[in-house]
């Protein structure tokens, strides 16, 4: 596939850019790649997700647990509720209280540690402050230093316990949208049979597999390394690459991917290449590189949340002044915690991370790799789409067209009679005549088989001499075509087709006509763009009559033939001029400038390593139509990415003002645990949002 490079150095273990405040988190002893939401790829994988997970989820539930005899055994709710609290019981609001603080506030104390350190105060700090200043209230009123009326101790507990719900929460989301990469290792077999050269089988563990081993795959087994097809036949499930339920045919010298599996029958293999070199090595590789790089709307989203740090704290500052102006240091003290809290940017980092995790694996899973998020981001603006005909239009390969017999000869038979004399030959057109051939019945054996070099071939079957070749062979044995005939092969050349004639005893018989096959998925490509407004141009070093014949069966808009291989990249740089923004589809070496010119280069998975280094976005396997997968990717994750900024900074603009005591003249003031309540809220909202991500259908007609 041609995604088996050697990593990036250090792409997986380090952060996209160290200067994102979120990011500054990843020295935290226990909560390392949690600190910062601004990008969470300093998660280095889906277990790291869990581990975070599983540590906010233990820490919240003591700390819920401890939080419930402080509620109770606080005099404000007693008051509320009715009952008077023991004078014995008065320990346990300080004491309990300041454990829950400690253990429950370790994260946020070390995130805003963390954060300082590095000169780039943000969300944990915001939250560290916030517990901090109603932990010394409520000790220094405990203590008898302050007035009473400055115990937070039941406010405190609960803000913590909110708090670590809210990471619990925003850390399961992250490690289910991240698994991917996970689920794709699992698709290794653990172990493998190798066959020795006597025949015998071993099994021995994947990882001591060599590149030359044969190995034996039986049915419904698991390929254990990419590996040529060396005996036998079967019908593969690649899903797991393409993303396309749909079995496909693998024989004698295909070739076959680590991971997939043989559904109906056993295979031989030789092994190609072995863990890091593996197809499947190098799609984990480009999907991690993807959630790692940085992306436009991240960036805004990590602007935003800083001055929105920096904003909670002018506005606490502007709280506590006003409230301690107006005579009221309690009122001063809860205002300016609650503003604190609800001014954290929890969900503005989130926002961005979330997708990107989820359309990154939800890519790789429909066989869309994406390798840059700017290319992804970039692909629902795009205007125009350009395709390299040949190898990603096209099949690259020739294939049967049309077959024309003379008078008197029936076309399935002729046809059969070209094949039994191509059978030995392994020329492209050859295997092409045998395989249309095959597809329509029996083929006959041949014998005498002579190559006539530049000409054509010759043998004999059922006692018939048969000749196929062109207009060489014609020339050299006497003969031409009846007129009628011709008429028929003259169309064929006007629209780029190789003609060869079929003699039967020295009479021309026929001819069949051969051309790059379009591929059946290129016509659906095509529309499928068009629908959504994009134009679609095609680029090939081949006759102008060719690409317009291509061009008019598959509806392409504009055509631009007889291009040198070193000339593609001029291309795409005159449709730029042209004010379009372009997309570039190829898959050979000749693509790579042209690729790499483009707004958003993508690369067809099965070209080559250079194409593919060039490009953004690699589709596994050569369906065009992922080309479409990729424009509706894009759409739907930056409306998903809007959707998230808009909520998690637009819901500041109504609740700080709410947490400051705008309404307290009116008789509302917003407690600080339900300010926590509030802000965990808004990142529940938010990664429930991104999940909604997962109900969109990328193959085109779905």
């Amino acid at each position: 596939m041609g995604v088996n490079r050697p990593a990036k150095e250090n792409a997986v273990n380090s952060h996209a850019n160290p200067s994102q405040h979120h990011n500054s988190h990843t020295d935290h002893t226990e909560h390392n790649s949690h600190g910062g939401h601004g990008d969470h790829n300093g998660h280095e994988n889906h277990s790291g997700h869990e581990d975070h997970a599983a540590m906010f989820r233990a820490r919240f539930w003591w700390s819920a647990a401890l939080a419930i005899p402080v509620v109770l055994t606080s005099h404000m709710v007693a008051g509320w509720l009715g009952y008077t609290v023991p004078s014995p019981l008065a320990w346990v609001p300080p004491v309990l209280g300041t454990v829950v603080f400690a253990y429950g506030g370790w994260p946020f104390l070390s995130g805003a540690a963390s954060e300082l350190r590095s000169r780039l105060p943000g969300m944990m700090t915001l939250v560290a402050l916030a517990i901090t200043v109603a932990f010394l209230a409520s000790m220094l009123s405990t203590l008898g230093y302050a007035p009473a009326d400055l115990d937070f101790w039941w406010e405190l507990v609960l803000l913590v316990a909110i708090m670590l719900l809210g990471h619990w929460v925003e850390m399961r989301a992250l490690g289910q949208a991240s698994g991917a990469l996970e689920s794709l290792a699992e698709l290794l077999p653990d172990t493998a049979e190798r066959v020795a050269e006597d025949g015998t089988v071993t099994e021995v563990s994947v990882s001591d597999l060599g590149v030359g081993d044969t190995v034996l795959v039986r049915s419904g087994g698991r390929v254990p390394a990419d590996a040529t097809v060396r005996s036998g036949a079967a019908a593969m499930d690649e899903s797991m690459l393409t993303g396309e339920s749909a079995t496909v045919d693998r024989g004698s010298g295909d070739h076959v991917t680590a991971g997939t599996v043989a559904t109906d029958s056993s295979l031989r293999l030789r092994v190609e290449a072995v863990g890091e070199d593996t197809t499947l090595a190098g799609i984990q590789r480009l999907v991690s590189e993807a959630q790692q790089s940085r992306s436009r709307a991240q960036a805004l989203a990590d602007r935003a949340a800083a001055a929105l740090f920096w904003l909670a704290l002018l506005a606490g500052d502007v709280t506590s002044v006003v409230w301690t102006a107006l005579g009221s240091t309690t009122l001063a003290v809860e205002r300016t915690v609650t503003v604190l809290v609800i001014a954290c940017p929890h969900a503005l980092g989130l926002a961005i991370p979330l997708v990107t995790a989820i359309s990154t694996t939800m890519a790789a899973r429909n066989g869309i790799l994406v390798k840059d998020r700017l290319s992804l981001e970039r692909m629902r603006a795009t205007g125009t789409v350009l395709f390299d005909k040949t190898g990603t239009l096209t099949t690259g390969t020739p294939g049967l067209t049309d077959v024309a017999a003379t008078a008197g000869q029936d076309e399935d038979r002729l046809l059969a009679l070209a094949a039994a004399a191509e059978a030995d030959s392994e020329h492209p057109l050859a295997r092409a005549i045998l395989d249309a051939a095959r597809q329509r019945g029996e083929v006959p054996q041949a014998s005498g088989f002579t190559s006539l070099t530049g000409r054509g071939v010759r043998a004999e079957t059922d006692g018939t001499v048969v000749h196929v070749g062109g207009p060489a062979l014609l020339e050299e044995l006497g003969v031409s075509e009846p007129s009628a005939l011709a008429e028929r092969t003259r169309d064929w050349r006007e629209h780029g087709s190789t003609v060869l004639h079929v003699l039967t005893d020295g009479h021309v018989a026929g001819a069949l006509a051969l051309a790059d096959e379009s591929r059946p998925e290129s016509h659906e490509a095509v529309r499928a763009l068009h629908e959504r407004g994009v134009r679609v141009a095609m680029v090939t070093g081949d006759a102008r009559n060719v690409a317009d014949t291509v061009a008019t069966r598959l509806g392409i808009d504009e055509v631009f033939a007889e291009v040198l291989p070193d000339q593609k990249d001029r291309t795409v740089a005159e449709l730029q001029r042209r004010g379009q923004r372009v997309a570039m589809v190829g898959d050979g070496v000749n693509d790579a400038p042209a690729l790499a010119r483009a707004d958003v280069g993508i690369a067809i998975g099965a070209g080559t390593d250079v194409a593919i280094e060039s490009a953004g976005v690699v589709l596994a396997s050569d369906d065009p139509r992922g080309v479409v997968s990729v424009r509706t990717l894009s759409a739907a994750g930056y409306r998903k990415m809007r959707q998230n900024l808009a909520w998690a900074a637009g819901y500041n603009v109504v609740a700080v003002p709410l947490a400051a005591g705008v309404l307290a003249p009116v008789g509302f003031v917003l407690p600080p645990a339900v300010g926590a309540i509030v802000m965990s809220l808004s990142t529940i909202v938010v990664a429930l949002n991104a999940q909604l991500l997962r109900r969109v259908r990328l193959t085109p007609g779905e």
